[in-house]
């Protein structure tokens, strides 16, 4: 059985950018006070493939959160192509962990992936037929077009997929 994982995706297109995908300097992050990752250095060099390996509770995850905000860094950096992620974002793509997907949730792999146009939607704007038209467009290409209604937990690696 495949280990649950986070991924996160740095797209290509952007090799015009001088800045590294990614560099972290001098990271520390901290849960209730107690340092788990101290002054970490990173860097990928742009069209490199890069992996976070080590055993459960070394910090890989929480590493890949703090990058993206979602954990709050005690000091250090973290640039996207040479800026702040806040102002990246739109460039990032994150899988979070399998345990942290709620597979009993309603909807469907159309729904999931119509949910990658929201940074163009902005807040609270609901997803139309242009962006469902684009989301299903998605699925063609990778030929999932017969699972675009299939609820999340019947998808392969889902809670309960046969």
């Amino acid at each position: 059985m495949p280990r649950p994982h986070s991924t996160v995706a740095i797209p290509r297109g952007a090799e015009h950018d001088d800045a590294a995908p990614l560099s972290i300097h001098d990271l520390t992050v901290a849960w209730h006070r107690k340092p788990v990752l101290w002054d970490v250095d990173l860097d990928i060099p742009a069209g490199k493939l890069a992996c976070i390996v080590g055993p459960n509770g070394a910090g890989k995850s929480t590493l890949i959160k703090a990058c993206l905000d979602l954990v709050p860094a005690v000091s250090g950096e973290v640039l996207v192509f040479g800026k702040p992620y806040r102002r990246q974002r739109k460039r990032v793509g994150y899988v979070p962990q399998r345990e942290s997907v709620d597979w009993d949730f309603p909807v469907s792999a159309l729904d999931v992936v119509a949910m990658g146009t929201y940074g163009r939607l902005g807040w609270l704007r609901p997803v139309g037929g242009p962006q469902r038209a684009q989301a299903m467009q998605a699925l063609e290409r990778v030929d999932l077009v017969d699972y675009a209604h299939r609820q999340i937990s019947q998808l392969s690696g889902g809670r309960g997929a046969p």
